[in-house]
């Protein structure tokens, strides 16, 4: 195995998986260890190891922390520079660090990487008792599993509770869920173009993309980590999908239109400009990411039901009292606005819905950073200064 892990490069073919393994460089990463851990599936873990970062200093009662959860391919380096440790640079730059929204003179900020991830934490490469890789032997996990773990974290920081927890997309779903299953521990909540109960359209998607992954023959039923190739390809064609779902319509047939790659022809073999785009993600992905992380957390969301077992989603967002600020994308075709507007309809914390103007579609979460730095600034308000209540409606940045 390689003890090399920085930046990302584009030399040579992807790697099996590129996940940070056991004896690569740390980085800024810090760890904490605990078990054992039951998930809901009933397995069993003697130990779990969680990866992490901090920003900033906790204040004497640790009542200025922040958490940040992470979307489906990020992890804990919300923000700061590649290098040794890191393969990509924060994906929140912007909302990071002294001064900034999110303002690391002010607030002491947590982002760990979930369990399941490919970047330190617990996950289906890292090693299982038996030194191997826990691979295909890597139990189904919900995003109920992923919080436990993260209320976990929280203790060993000492931290009773979260000024502010916002994440978009799988990480408003850890955001709602934490406000359900720990409402004493969050006192202020930021979602981002994400919903309270993943819908069927979604769920076929994720089908898709998942068998796309496990019918490549490098995948090996999960167990490809000692292979000189690994799934690359139906992990790139699964990218490929997701990534469709993740721009808008008119965002690519603008940015694209019918344009031919450079001097490629379409009509000779060649591809569409757009093809190459996607073919650019898809080897990104393979370069930072692995697999059977992909698998694992995709089937969490799937799985997602924030109502479920708890009376349904209607009776379980009426437990929020907490201030909640909801934010939709107006393009955004993966997690459209209904699904928002659901959760401030039936939500006694959320004030209104809140829209992120963008022609991206669900990525504008990582590209409109003063949209988002706005709507932190509005929840932030609300905890320091509740604001009184008002009728719901619709508030554009």
């Amino acid at each position: 195995m390689p003890t090399q892990y920085g930046a990302l490069s584009y030399e040579g073919t992807p790697p099996a998986s590129a996940a940070w393994r056991e004896g690569f460089p740390p980085g800024e990463r810090l760890f904490f260890e605990f078990g054992p851990f039951t998930t809901d599936s009933g397995f069993e873990f003697e130990q779990v190891r969680v990866a992490y970062q901090t920003w900033g200093e906790p204040n004497p009662e640790a009542s200025n922390a922040i958490y940040i959860a992470h979307a489906l391919t990020g992890d804990s380096h919300a923000t700061g520079a590649a290098g040794p440790g890191h393969s990509t640079g924060g994906w929140w730059n912007s909302l990071v660090g002294p001064g900034a929204p999110i303002d690391t003179d002010k607030y002491f900020v947590v982002c760990a990487n979930v369990l399941g991830g490919c970047q330190g934490t617990t996950g289906p490469s890292s090693l299982a008792p038996d030194s191997q890789a826990w691979g295909s032997r890597f139990p189904v996990i919900t995003i109920a599993d992923m919080v436990r773990v993260e209320y976990q974290l929280m203790q060993h920081l000492g931290i009773e509770s979260y000024a502010l927890m916002l994440g978009p997309s799988l990480g408003g779903m850890r955001v709602l869920e934490w406000m359900v299953r720990y409402p004493e521990a969050v006192r202020g909540g930021l979602v981002l173009g994400s919903t309270a109960a993943v819908s069927a359209d979604e769920i076929g998607i994720h089908a898709i993309q998942l068998a796309a992954i496990e019918l490549d023959p490098h995948f090996q039923g999960g167990d490809y980590y000692d292979s000189p190739v690994g799934p690359v390809a139906g992990m790139g064609l699964a990218r490929r999908i997701a990534h469709l779902t993740y721009r808008s319509e008119s965002e690519l047939d603008t940015r694209f239109g019918r344009s031919a790659q450079g001097e490629e022809s379409p009509a000779s073999g060649g591809r569409f400009a757009v093809e190459s785009y996607l073919d650019h993600h898809a080897n990104k992905l393979a370069r930072r990411f692995d697999a059977n992380t992909y698998i694992a957390l995709t089937r969490a969301m799937s799985l997602f039901d924030l109502g479920e077992g708890r009376g349904g989603v209607e009776r379980t967002l009426a437990s929020i009292t907490a201030p909640l600020t909801v934010v939709g994308i107006n393009s955004d075709r993966l997690f459209p606005l209904r699904l928002q507007q659901e959760i401030v309809d039936l939500t006694p914390g959320a004030d209104q819905l809140h829209i992120l103007e963008s022609v991206v579609g669900h990525d504008g979460f990582l590209v409109e950073e003063e949209q988002v730095a706005q709507f932190v600034r509005h929840a932030l308000s609300r905890i320091e200064a509740p604001a009184p209540t008002v009728e719901k409606a619709v508030f554009h940045s």
